[in-house]
């Protein structure tokens, strides 16, 4: 019985770790998806991600970036929601000291436009 009880744990829990598409909304106000997109480039994104709809980003330095609106938290411990993935875009390191996401200087602006851009791929 106890067997029983731990699968049906483990596939409960396993079935809560991917959102389904569309569930979650997250809007990033005033944020424009091309501008997003163009930053992405400008920033060198790509040197480490793959990012869908990005040419140049196909890199697996660092994670994949596809359906980041179905990821539950944002390097391991952020809630994903559209501040906080604006806020890591802007100041990784003081979120996750030591993380290998460099710190570049991203404008309030281009984090926004990227994150909303993240969040419609």
């Amino acid at each position: 019985m106890l067997k029983v009880g731990a699968l049906a744990l483990i596939l409960l829990l396993a079935a809560g770790c991917q959102r389904p598409i569309g569930s979650v909304d997250k809007p990033v106000l005033g944020a424009d998806l091309e501008a997003g997109r163009e930053a992405i480039v400008t920033y060198g994104c790509g040197s480490c991600h793959v990012i869908p709809g990005v040419q140049e980003a196909n890199a697996y330095v660092g994670p994949p970036l596809n359906k980041f609106e179905q990821r539950h938290y944002i390097a391991g411990n952020l809630p994903n929601n559209a501040d906080n993935l604006v806020y890591w875009i802007q100041f990784p390191q003081s979120v996750e000291p030591g993380t290998a996401m460099p710190n570049l200087n991203v404008t309030e602006t281009d984090a926004r436009n990227i994150a909303a851009y993240l969040y419609s791929q």
